[in-house]
């Protein structure tokens, strides 16, 4: 006899359909030999040739790729300090700064920043407050999982370190970063995974000029969403899906983690 009643089956199918349909209408249609993308009419693969040779989708995927790896390679290294931090001195306001942009609604957030940005700081809009602004969400993530990390690890290691004269510097390069690493690892990739997707924030502190694929896709869906635009969301949720899968098997564990 099964262990889920035939209706509850039946809702969580309907959920998965509900969540998985669209993005697989997305991915037949990327392929459809039409430019009205009304009906289907033919299989073809010319839409992604056409992202080649896109000047603005290149230029705007330059920027995307370039915004995730400084941004979640800074959010990794300020994330594992946070972690540390969090779990070795236990400050009772560090988790309040750290996790809080997680938890804050992104429109939220956006305009947050934004309003500091221009307001307090004077700061011209552009690259250097969008990098600023993916760092500021995914810190949190980085230190969530570095946090859990940590916090599964045996404190013995550490102590039998120190009897053995190690200096901090030297437990933490030869015992504390090694048994990290992984979590590290999976944290820059959750870190660049969540960059290059977003829009809500991306959308508040962008500047005038300057695009990311997620600005690239809403302005070309505003007249109507071709097979061009469903062939660069089929991509982006390959490389999104890759990443996430990746850091998965990385640390299987950690990615469910709570603070």
């Amino acid at each position: 006899m099964s262990r889920f009643p035939l209706w509850l089956r039946a809702a969580a199918l309907a959920v998965y359909a509900f969540l998985y349909v669209p993005l697989a209408v997305v991915v037949l249609f990327s392929f459809n030999d039409s430019q009205l993308n009304a009906e289907w009419v033919g299989f073809t693969t010319r839409w992604y040739g056409r992202l080649l040779h896109d000047e603005d989708m290149l230029r705007a995927a330059g920027n995307s790729l370039l915004i995730a790896l400084v941004s979640s390679s800074v959010a990794t290294l300020l994330g594992a300090m946070a972690g540390l931090a969090m779990h070795r001195y236990k400050p009772r306001w560090l988790p309040l700064l750290v996790l809080t942009p997680v938890a804050m609604p992104e429109i939220l957030l956006g305009v947050s920043l934004l309003l500091f940005f221009r307001q307090v700081l004077d700061l011209t809009l552009g690259l250097v407050s969008i990098l600023i602004a993916h760092v500021t969400f995914s810190i949190g993530f980085v230190a969530v999982i570095a946090r859990a990390r940590l916090a599964g690890m045996d404190e013995s290691i550490f102590e039998a370190a120190r009897d053995l004269g190690a200096t901090p510097w030297a437990t933490f390069r030869r015992i504390t970063l090694p048994l990290i690493l992984p979590a590290l690892l999976a944290g820059f990739l959750m870190a660049f995974t969540l960059s290059i997707d977003d829009f809500v924030i991306t959308f508040f502190v962008a500047g005038v000029g300057v695009n990311t694929l997620p600005l690239q896709i809403y302005s070309m869906i505003k007249v109507a969403v071709t097979p061009e635009v469903n062939a660069l969301s089929t991509l982006l949720t390959a490389l999104t899906l890759t990443l996430i899968i990746l850091a998965s098997r990385i640390a299987p564990d950690l990615l469910k983690a709570r603070a």
